[in-house]
């Protein structure tokens, strides 16, 4: 080989070893994978521990697959954006009216009789320590029915899970333009979804129940609706009532 082709080749993988390392994942976040995310519709909760600062983060936009309902690019993130290590602390992923929680990689689902009220399902991944600085990400494999509204909540609890450090949600994902002739509807955080009402009933798709939320327009539960929400009276933290009861229940 010629000195000049050498020369050319050598430059050659530099620029892909360059163009690589441009798309490598950081490591400033544990584990790698998407980043923070947004933390639209997120709310400090019980007092973390003094220098713990936890947060959550979603995509500001996902996909739905309209003939398989399977969502696409569904991330949680939880971040300790304090100057302390964080100890055992849980994510939470729980799903609402037609956003359904199918699998959380690394995380136990929650059995039925012990979801967060009004969530049709949940997976709790507890995590040993969370860096300050750090975050980490999860996957979440989920179906959105959109003829429903659809919402996500992500609480972040202490180890023993007594104490609600943060909630973000149940913050919705939603479209206002329908499209359900295509392949592919992308979704808003932080948006109602207008399901296509059928031709001649424009009313149908607006018959949607309102839950609670941490964002900006927090909406309280009428009385017989189900479900009371996630959102603790005051600062105790007490939406897992529901499943502390089921405990306590087995264990007497």
């Amino acid at each position: 080989m010629s000195a000049r082709r050498q020369v050319k080749t050598a430059g050659s993988l530099l620029a892909v070893t360059a163009t690589a390392m441009l798309f490598l994942p950081g490591t400033a976040g544990a584990d790698g994978g998407p980043g923070p995310g947004s933390g639209e519709g997120g709310k400090a909760m019980d007092k973390a521990p003094s220098g713990v600062k936890l947060t959550t983060g979603l995509p500001k936009k996902i996909n739905v697959d309209n003939s398989t309902r399977e969502t696409r690019n569904l991330v949680a993130t939880v971040n300790n954006e304090g100057t302390k290590d964080s100890g055992q602390i849980h994510l939470v992923v729980a799903g609402f009216d037609g956003l359904v929680i199918k699998d959380v990689p690394g995380c136990a689902a929650i059995p039925e009789n012990k979801l967060p009220k009004g969530s049709n399902s949940a997976f709790d991944c507890p995590i040993d320590n969370l860096a300050a600085g750090k975050f980490k990400s999860y996957k979440v494999a989920a179906t959105f029915d959109l003829s429903k509204t659809g919402k996500i909540c992500l609480p972040v609890q202490s180890g023993d899970q007594k104490k609600t450090f943060w909630q973000q949600g149940p913050v919705p994902f939603g479209t206002t333009s329908p499209s359900p002739n295509a392949p592919v509807t992308p979704l808003l955080l932080d948006t109602e979804n207008k399901p296509a009402a059928p031709a001649g009933d424009k009313d149908k798709g607006n018959d949607k129940r309102e839950l609670p939320s941490t964002g900006p327009r927090e909406n309280v539960l009428p009385l017989g609706a189900a479900g009371a929400g996630l959102l603790a009276a005051g600062a105790a933290g007490l939406w897992w009532t529901r499943r502390r009861a089921g405990e306590e229940g087995a264990q007497s």
